[in-house]
């Protein structure tokens, strides 16, 4: 019940305008006191709302909420066929896709939503999932090979989110290995690859990823590294559902090229953007830190770092490379 109070209240107030207490009450079914607990909890999710007494509830901004009609009507501009959920209120894109495997998902079908209560990063991170303010979407992707065919497809996503911000909207990024997008140092987005199956047989890949749009303040100050979002970059408004359309098209072309042709007619397109390619580096697993250089990634995705002159393969895992 409360959750469907709640997105109610979100579409309600979603235009920036003031909507009456007595109102929501009424057309909700639900006491005044009722209201005001679930504005205080979309507060808490990351809304900015404020009440003005005879007037009611209203946002400090409009909000743009996302459709899956309007998505599917751009997927069709841009030739795709994505399956799209769009939900308001989720615990995780990535996880609502994973617990209907294998029988209740199609190839290629995305799950998006305005706000995850369990939104979840590389090693276990939470990542931050204000309501409204992002893109958060997941994709399943149907491992016909096997599950070798998942090495390097947080390469290919990353690669496919740069086509689209660099081609399409003039943004400079930057890909970070294994799984993160940067803009001038600053982290813009990241991946989170998921994987079900045996070494044999078909398998099963959930690729979740979570872009910055327009960060809140108190969300902000929760982050522990250094951010960034499309509001500070460009100077454009960004439509959210045809970024999403963008997204979900290019992504879902650049992992049939993987497909087709794996990951050697790509490395270019990384290399150019790596973040780090020729800079020293720390390569954090566990307890042990490495210094080497890196020199870009091979054909199966991994790390290329240079130590005492000798080039040294890293595949994914509980790693992360940092500036050396």
């Amino acid at each position: 019940m409360a959750k469907v109070v709640r997105e109610e209240l979100i579409r309600q107030l979603a235009s920036g305008q003031f909507v009456s207490g007595q109102f929501l009450a009424e057309h909700l079914g639900v006491s005044r006191a009722a209201i005001s607990k679930h504005v205080k909890a979309l507060g808490e999710m990351g809304l900015d709302i404020f009440s003005v007494q005879g007037k009611g509830y209203k946002l400090a901004h409009p909000m743009q909420l996302l459709e899956q009609e309007k998505i599917s009507q751009h997927l069709q501009t841009l030739g795709a066929q994505n399956n799209v959920e769009v939900h308001t209120i989720i615990d995780s894109t990535n996880s609502y896709l994973m617990r209907r495997l294998p029988n209740q998902v199609t190839h290629g079908q995305v799950c998006i939503s305005e706000y995850q209560s369990a939104g979840r990063g590389r090693r276990g991170k939470q990542w931050q999932s204000p309501l409204g303010s992002h893109l958060y979407m997941s994709m399943y992707w149907y491992l016909e090979q096997g599950m070798a065919a998942a090495m390097g497809i947080s390469i290919v996503v990353g690669i496919a989110v740069a086509d689209v911000l660099k081609g399409i909207y003039d943004l400079p990024v930057q890909l970070k290995w294994p799984n993160d997008i940067y803009v001038d140092g600053a982290k813009l987005a990241g991946i989170l690859v998921e994987l079900e199956g045996q070494s044999i047989g078909p398998g099963h890949c959930v690729i979740g990823l979570g872009l910055n749009v327009q960060m809140p303040d108190n969300s902000a100050a929760e982050i522990d590294q250094s951010w960034t979002d499309l509001s500070r970059e460009l100077t454009e408004n960004i439509d959210r559902n045809l970024l999403t359309a963008q997204l979900i098209a290019q992504i879902s072309k650049r992992l049939q090229q993987h497909h087709q042709f794996g990951l050697a007619p790509m490395l270019d397109d990384w290399q150019k953007q790596d973040y780090f390619y020729n800079q020293n580096v720390l390569l954090l697993a566990g307890d042990k830190t490495t210094r080497g250089i890196c020199k870009g990634i091979n054909q199966s995705g991994a790390l290329l770092l240079e130590v005492d002159g000798k080039l040294q393969p890293v595949y994914g895992g509980e790693v992360s490379l940092r500036a050396g």
